[in-house]
């Protein structure tokens, strides 16, 4: 992502365009954060605010006509804001003094300024701050005295003389003049200075001959606010006060770059009133009335602005923030997520504090959906972990458990393409997806034998990945690589239409291989007769849950709630659904990068309704049903077997594994007649453990498998240590990529596993460890090592350690993710945390 690109994004989220009160503002006072403060008490925070947006402001924000009141989203809600009244109230409650502007060095250069309307005063307020030597003439006998006059009852002559007291301590002088000046004052004064403002609601434009035309239209240009006579600039038409004295600010604005001989109007397009993009949801705001003054002439007291302020919005739009708990984690928005985003791809040495962020997303697609402006953040961390894999910045252990479950199901203990038995060719191709079979492989087994009964042709059978881990993962090439395999094995049996249980392998095929002819189990099973055994559960109806991966396919969702009225069941929608759905926690592999914003999306998800839930995703279901939520799948209808579906667990990651390669070897048995493949000889060692030691393992994703090999190459190879005390054992074995560590304990029937870890850390010279015998009567642990900065795992490479004398050596040269130096550390085994942890009986 280029600075160009970065800027489209940005672009794109509305969160930070102005309320519309603020936008219909000519001076484009935050409207709403002086009314978040003037709710809280907080006065003089609100007249800070006042006096940095407005001139003038302990007497404007008295007398403010407030046109942002009809744009106020309330209108329709019991009515406007009382805006004005609050910036009255504001400049009444708080302290009302003028901070001194910053010291700026005098520019040598002189303007007067005819007039003392609102105009005039505020084109001198902002002329001496910018640091010219300003000269105000005013008409009558004191400046402003018209002004204390037409509002008698808000602007007093203290009030007034403050604020003139101020502009005087910054360089303003004042004088005074006829009514009526005559030309050559003004002819003088054009000499005689180096600008000249003209308050026209206070001269009489023909007696200063400053009309633009013959036919008397408009005395100066708009935003430049010059007239026909170079260096005379005008202003203060109209009968808004708040726009007169814009005119003031803006015509100081011009006088500012005319005397620096720079463009007067470049880069100005938002002055003044303008449009916003900004929006805000009102459907469930409930209307109230603006609260009544009990004195109308002396406006609000404290009290009643307080009170009328809680009746704000607070107008902004954070419609994706709203619906998804990720982006609300992360305590920002999708404009700040870009850039963050960015530059966490441009750190080279440095820590990268988005790759959380970037990783723990979805990808779901509701912030798009939901977004007026279509902000897919999903493209946005997708795009990014792309760039990470091939940049080699993303961390290995981001995806790791993820990806190699999907090589598990592309490998030989569960991958499979055939014909149907006793059939040579095949019109159809059921490819019920990975994790339906690790789910349920015996409604998978009774889905095929029903498809093989009703359809004509032949049906073949698929099992294994379609590729969805790697491509969420960022990994391209792998990606590739599956689908590759795929249409080889398409062709190769004959080019059937292929059946599609999951949506989310649907959406796969569709979008990267898109000559597969596929579609939807669903809207095959809607054309062909319910099997015998089908029954709807008993009790009310079920809420059905979409899953995300069918946002775009609407013809699968109703395909299934037709599916459900032949069965007679009857469903209520959730708050979410359809085009609108949310995801389970799974997608995008969420669960893999932070299992606690997961676990925070899936009960979310699952206290929408108190009803049962019904799902057609094998993994929203079980991922509904791990949080407790009773939930069935949509074949559990279809597929009775007498048991209260609904209160099934979900399957821990282990006898997912299990349950895949059980299927294969069922249905090679049962339909082909073939005898699979024994067991290697590690998977016949029985193990034992408290539910409490599965859960860890669940948790840590820690496979029964992987815990067999480690305990079968101890027995072998060792090393293994025995705990002084209870004479429990540890020992240790890398796998793949990482070190897994076991603590058990023989038994006469197996053996009794009370704790389990896993870590990158290579572990170097382990014999030094047991040099003095084996086993080595020493206590042991668990190692969790990460990096300071990024908390990274250390991967392969980043760490070696050596055992002697009791005490870990640590050699740590650098992290290989964020390059933060890393120094050598000797740790004793006592002091390390994860003794107790791994030896405790759980």
């Amino acid at each position: 992502m280029d600075q160009r690109e970065l800027r489209q994004w940005e672009a794109r989220c509305i969160q930070e365009e102005p309320s519309e009160c603020t936008a219909a503002c000519p001076l484009h006072l935050d409207v709403r954060g002086l009314i978040g403060h003037l709710r809280a008490g907080n006065w003089n925070a609100g007249w800070q605010l006042l006096h940095r947006a407005l001139p003038l402001a302990g007497l404007l924000a008295r007398v403010c006509d407030a046109p942002c009141e009809a744009h106020c989203k309330r209108n329709p809600l019991g009515g406007a804001i009382r805006i004005g009244a609050l910036e009255r109230a504001c400049a009444t409650q708080a302290d009302n003094t003028y901070p001194a502007p910053p010291a700026l060095p005098r520019k040598g250069k002189r303007v007067a300024v005819l007039g003392d309307d609102w105009s005039a005063l505020a084109a001198a307020w902002d002329l001496c701050r910018k640091g010219y030597a300003v000269t105000l003439h005013a008409p009558g006998r004191e400046p402003g005295e018209r002004l204390t006059e037409r509002h008698d009852h808000r602007l007093t002559p203290s009030l007034l003389e403050t604020t003139l007291s101020s502009m005087a301590g910054w360089g303003v002088t004042f004088q005074t003049m006829a009514a009526d000046p005559p030309r050559a004052l003004l002819e003088e004064l054009q000499q005689g200075c180096d600008a000249l403002f003209v308050d026209l609601a206070v001269l009489p434009r023909p007696a200063l001959d400053l009309e633009s035309g013959p036919d008397g239209t408009a005395a100066f240009a708009p935003k430049a606010h010059t007239t026909r006579v170079p260096g005379v600039f005008a202003g203060g038409t109209g009968s808004s006060t708040i726009l007169r004295a814009a005119h003031g600010r803006w015509a100081a604005t011009a006088i500012d770059r005319f005397l620096q001989q720079v463009s007067l109007t470049a880069g100005r397009e938002r002055e003044g009133p303008l449009s916003t993009r900004l929006h805000t949801p009102v459907d469930q705001v409930v209307p109230a009335p603006p609260v009544a003054a009990r004195d109308p002439r002396q406006g609000y007291d404290a009290d009643e602005a307080m009170a009328e302020s809680r009746r704000c919005l607070q107008c902004e739009c954070l419609a994706c923030v709203r619906v998804c708990p990720y982006l609300e984690t992360f305590g920002a928005y999708p404009r700040k997520y870009a850039r963050e985003i960015y530059n966490n791809a441009a750190i080279v040495m440095g820590n990268h504090s988005a790759n959380r962020l970037i990783n723990a997303c979805s990808l779901c697609g509701l912030c798009e959906a939901v977004c007026p402006e279509g902000f897919a953040m999903q493209t946005l961390c997708l795009n990014a972990r792309q760039a990470m894999v091939d940049s080699g910045k993303m961390p290995p252990s981001a995806h790791a458990f993820a990806l190699a479950d999907m090589a598990f199901s592309q490998g030989d203990a569960f991958f499979m393409v055939r014909h149907a038995p006793d059939a040579a060719q095949s019109t159809h191709l059921l490819f019920p997806g990975c994790q339906l079979c690790a789910s349920a492989p015996e409604q998978v087994a009774r889905l095929y034998d029903h498809l093989r009964a009703h359809l004509a042709g032949g049906v073949g059978l698929a099992l294994g990945c379609c590729g969805t881990p790697a491509h969420w993962a960022g990994r391209r090439a792998e990606r590739d690589a599956v689908l590759d395999r795929w249409r080889g094995e398409w062709a190769a049996i004959g080019r059937p239409r292929i059946l599609l249980a999951c949506s989310t392998c649907h959406r796969m095929f569709r979008d990267f291989w898109p000559e597969a002819p596929i579609e939807s189990l669903w809207q095959t099973l809607a054309a062909l007769p319910e099997p015998a055994a089908s029954c709807p559960p008993g009790g009310g109806p079920l809420a059905i849950h979409d899953p995300c991966t069918t946002r775009d396919q609407p013809a699968v969702q109703q395909a299934v709630r037709g599916l459900l009225a032949a069965l007679g069941v009857a469903i209520t929608e959730l708050p979410l659904s359809g085009a609108l759905t949310e995801c389970c926690g799974f997608g995008g592999l969420m669960d893999n990068a932070n299992p606690a914003i997961a676990r925070t999306v899936t009960e979310r998800r699952a206290a929408m309704s108190e009803q049962d839930y019904l799902a057609y995703c094998a993994m929203c279901r079980d991922r509904l049903a791990a949080v407790g939520k009773r939930s069935l799948h949509l074949l559990d209808l279809f597929f009775p077997d007498g048991t209260d579906a609904a209160a099934r667990p979900r399957p821990g990651w282990s006898r997912r594994r299990e349950n895949r390669a059980r299927l294969k070897a069922d249905l090679l048995e049962r339909l082909w007649g073939e005898t699979p493949p024994a067991d290697p000889p590690h998977r016949r060692i029985p193990l034992t453990m408290a539910p409490a030691v599965q859960a860890t393992l669940e948790e840590r994703r820690i496979l029964i498998d992987e815990v067999q090999q480690v305990i079968a190459r101890a027995a072998t190879d060792g090393p293994w240590f025995r705990h002084p005390k209870d004479g429990r054992l540890l020992t240790a074995a890398r796998l793949g990529h990482a070190t897994y560590w076991v603590s058990y304990a023989r038994r006469d029937q197996g053996h009794a596993v009370f704790g389990a870890y896993s870590h990158r850390m290579v572990v170097a010279d382990v014999a030094a460890a047991t040099s003095q015998g084996t086993p080595a009567d020493i206590p042991m642990e668990g190692m969790d090592w990460r990096c300071a900065a990024c908390d990274t795992p250390l991967a392969a490479g980043e760490v070696t350690v050596e055992y002697l004398d009791n005490r870990f050596t640590t050699r740590m040269p650098s992290c290989l993710h964020c390059g933060r130096a890393l120094v050598s550390e000797t740790l004793a085994l006592g002091k390390m945390a994860e003794v107790e942890s791994i030896l405790e009986d759980k």
